[in-house]
């Protein structure tokens, strides 16, 4: 009833129901972005693209800039263009050869371009370091990896492993679930959805605006 009132007054103050119509939804759009972020925020490959252009100026200014290509790369790996994201890793290989964090975005992207051994063994030498380097993420990495290649069994064995990790993140127990379902352990699946929820219940509220939209997905699984 609440919601037909707002569109009708909406209606008599613009005088189109579809300008109403695209009114409540951008309410409802930005209520999402600010409480539960489950849309994805419609403004973020602009803002990357802005952030890239900047990097790529401040390269060619100073083109021995470590952290500004590390942080190209992972812009150009939320974006999917994973060949030049690791042109980017590879220019500071020699700097950052023994970072975990490194090790295993390099790894990711070799993985992504077909180049799953090389991938999967920088991974593994990362974990080997840091067993929690990116909250348990690269476990999921493997763990896809191998599951593409008919291994199901190593591919448990890198969820199996997650699974024993005390995590903070819903992100991660939410992939960890759905590899699970794609895996056919449903039991499992479930387990890592309630999980998600759990952990979110006792995150500090800084953390919990960052972590709903998984947990929310996890809660409609479970």
């Amino acid at each position: 009833m609440g919601k037909f009132f707002l569109f009708s007054i909406l209606w008599w103050l613009t005088g189109s129901p579809f300008a109403a119509l695209i009114i409540i939804l951008l309410v409802l759009y930005f209520l999402d972005l600010r409480f539960v972020r489950l849309l994805p925020d419609i403004t973020k490959p602009y803002r990357r693209w802005r952030r890239l252009s900047a990097l790529t100026n401040l390269l060619r200014l100073n083109p021995h800039d470590t952290t500004a290509k590390l942080e190209a790369a992972r812009l150009l790996m939320e974006k999917k263009q994973f060949s030049a994201a690791l042109s980017y890793l590879e220019e500071v290989a020699s700097v950052m050869e023994d970072s975990p964090e490194y090790l295993c975005d390099k790894g990711t992207c070799l993985l992504k371009v077909g180049r799953v051994e090389e991938g999967l063994r920088l991974i593994e030498q990362a974990l080997k370091v840091n067993p929690r380097v990116k909250y348990g993420e690269p476990y999921l990495r493997v763990a896809e990896a191998y599951a593409k290649l008919a291994q199901m069994e190593k591919a448990l064995a890198s969820l199996e492993e997650l699974a024993k990790m005390n995590m903070s993140s819903c992100e991660v127990y939410y992939k960890q679930g759905e590899l699970y379902a794609e895996l056919n352990q449903k039991e499992k699946a479930k387990q890592s959805y309630r999980e998600a929820v759990e952990v979110y219940r006792v995150l500090p509220p800084y953390k919990r605006r960052l972590e709903r939209r998984w947990a929310l997905l996890a809660w409609l699984k479970k």
